[in-house]
C-alpha cells in the first residue's frame, strides 16, 4: 500500500495550517462581510501576544545583554517571516540612530527572495550555517528564528548553528511545541489559531510576527537608553523631515521654545539627545555629551546626575 505524502501529514497537524471553522462561507459574503470576518479574526492577535508577554520579555533581556557585550539581534526566516524580520531590522537604523550591523535581517534565498519566492531555499540547511557565517555570527550575538509554521528546515539549522558557537536563541512561531521552538532558548508562541483563509500565514500569523518584532526590537532599544521618557530622542537629523522631527522632540522633552530647539540641536551637531542634555541642566555640548558618555547614552540617568 502506497503512503501518503510524509509532509502533507505533518501540515495537517499544525494549528496555522488547520481549516478555520468560521470563514468557511467567507466566499459568499459582500465586500463589507469579507472585511468583517478579517477584522474579527485579527481581534484573536493581541491576545494571542498577551499569553505570549513573559517569553519576549526574556528574549528582550538576552538581546540587551547582547548588545551590552558588543553583540548583534539577528532575525533569520524563509517567505514572509523573513521579510518580517528584514523590515523590523533596516528600520532600527532611521528609528533609533544605531549602527547598520546592530540589528540584521536575513532571508533564506538571500536578497532577491525579498521580491520574490526562491525555490527551496526554506529547505536549505546548509545555507542558513552559510548565511550566519558570511556576517561572522558569534557567540555574543542574539539569533531569532521566525517561522510561522514553526517547521521551517533552514531556521532550524540557523537556530542550531547559533547554539553550537555558544549564542542565545528564541524561536517566533505560532504554533505550540513547535520545531523551532524546540530548537531554541526561548520558545515564542502567539498561538493566533487558524488563518481566514486556510494557509495564508502573512495575515494573522504575519500580523503576530510584525508585533513581537516591534516589540522585541523597541523595548530592547528602550532598556539600552534610546529613549527619554517616550521620545525617540537618539535621533540624528539628516534631511529635513528628522530635523523638524528632532527639534519637536527636543521642544516635547524640555518644554521650550522653537528657537531655544533650534539653536541647542545646532550647537549639538543635531544630536537631539545632546541637545536636550544642553537645555535640561544649563551645559555646553561638550559636557552633555561627557555626561552622556559617563552613563552609556541613558538620558534620563544623566539628567539626574548633573542636577543638585
Amino acid at each position: 500500500m502506497m503512503q501518503g505524502n510524509p509532509l502533507i501529514s505533518e501540515l495537517s497537524g499544525i494549528l496555522s495550517e488547520s481549516r478555520n471553522q468560521d470563514t468557511q462561507d467567507i466566499d459568499l459574503l459582500s465586500t463589507l462581510g469579507i472585511l468583517e470576518k478579517i477584522n474579527a479574526e485579527d481581534h484573536k492577535v493581541p491576545l494571542a501576544i498577551q499569553a505570549a508577554l513573559p517569553a519576549i520579555a526574556r528574549a528582550v533581556d538576552a538581546i540587551v545583554s547582547a548588545f551590552n557585550q558588543g553583540g548583534r539581534l539577528v532575525y533569520i526566516g524563509a517567505g514572509t517571516s523573513g521579510r518580517l524580520g528584514i523590515l523590523d531590522a533596516v528600520e532600527c537604523l532611521p528609528t533609533f540612530s544605531v549602527p547598520e550591523s546592530m540589528v540584521i535581517g536575513i532571508i533564506a534565498g538571500g536578497e532577491k527572495a525579498i521580491k520574490r519566492a526562491v525555490e527551496g531555499a526554506e529547505d536549505n540547511r546548509e545555507a542558513a550555517i552559510a548565511d550566519l557565517q558570511a556576517i561572522q555570527f558569534n557567540q555574543h550575538d542574539m539569533l531569532v528564528g521566525i517561522a510561522a509554521s514553526g517547521r521551517t528546515p533552514y531556521v532550524i539549522a540557523a537556530l542550531d548553528y547559533a547554539k553550537k558557537v555558544g549564542a542565545t536563541t528564541a524561536a517566533v512561531s505560532c504554533n505550540p511545541a513547535s520545531p523551532i521552538g524546540k530548537a531554541a532558548h526561548i520558545d515564542i508562541c502567539a498561538m493566533v489559531g487558524p488563518e481566514i483563509l486556510t494557509g495564508s500565514t502573512r495575515m494573522k500569523s504575519g500580523t503576530a510576527q510584525k508585533l513581537i518584532l516591534n516589540m522585541l526590537s523597541t523595548a530592547s532599544m528602550i532598556r539600552i537608553g534610546k529613549t527619554y521618557q517616550n521620545l525617540m530622542v537618539d535621533v540624528n537629523a539628516s534631511n529635513e523631515k528628522l530635523y523638524a522631527r528632532a527639534r519637536l522632540i527636543v521642544m516635547q522633552a524640555t518644554d521650550c521654545d522653537e528657537h531655544t530647539a533650534s539653536t541647542a540641536l545646532s550647537a549639538a551637531g543635531n544630536e537631539a539627545k545632546v541637545a536636550i542634555m544642553m537645555i535640561l541642566t544649563n551645559c555646553d555640548a561638550q559636557e552633555a555629551k561627557a555626561m552622556l558618555r559617563e552613563h552609556k547614552g541613558f538620558l534620563r540617568k544623566a539628567v539626574e546626575a548633573k542636577k543638585p
